[in-house]
């Protein structure tokens, strides 16, 4: 991988496992858990000098609920941005990336977007010609093309972003 400055991830099932059936902010759960293995991939990119940024479509919680809940699983140092649905009003998409790019003064060529949903953190991320990851880790599906590529595990992700 070339070197990218900006690494965004996606929130729920990436940095921290969801309950897609829950109705009340990650931060007001009785427990909340990181996926197994982040905690290395975000203390990695910080030591190599990336900036680390949350990119949700969280529409529950806000930038501070977020920031709480990731702070609950000792993960909130990481992040030096959080872009939800509630301090950007738009919903993942085209429109989503290209605020992020603008609002952090990057080209997409400057950024990689990690996510565990392929059309919201792949198809949509690569619109803008951003590069990304789908973290599958359900399945052994594998799908690559020149603007992506598939990683099952933390550990894979982690050597792609080393290698």
């Amino acid at each position: 991988m070339p070197y990218t400055p900006v690494v965004l991830f996606d929130w729920g099932d990436t940095v921290m496992r969801d309950d897609p059936a829950s109705s009340v902010p990650m931060v007001e759960w009785p427990q909340v858990h990181a996926v197994e293995g982040i905690a290395e991939v975000l203390a990695y990119l910080q030591a190599a000098g990336c900036q680390s940024v949350l990119a949700t479509s969280a529409n529950i919680s806000d930038e501070p609920q977020i920031r709480a809940a990731l702070a609950r699983a000792g993960l909130d140092r990481y992040f030096s941005r959080i872009y939800c649905f509630k301090n950007t009003g738009l919903p993942k998409g085209a429109a989503f990336y290209n605020h992020i790019l603008s609002d952090l003064g990057i080209s997409a060529s400057q950024s990689i977007m990690v996510g565990d949903t392929f059309e919201k953190d792949v198809r949509d991320a690569n619109a803008v010609g951003i590069y990304a990851v789908w973290f599958n880790p359900r399945s052994a599906e594998t799908r690559q093309d020149l603007l992506y590529r598939t990683v099952h595990s933390m550990d894979e992700l982690l050597t792609f972003l080393s290698s």
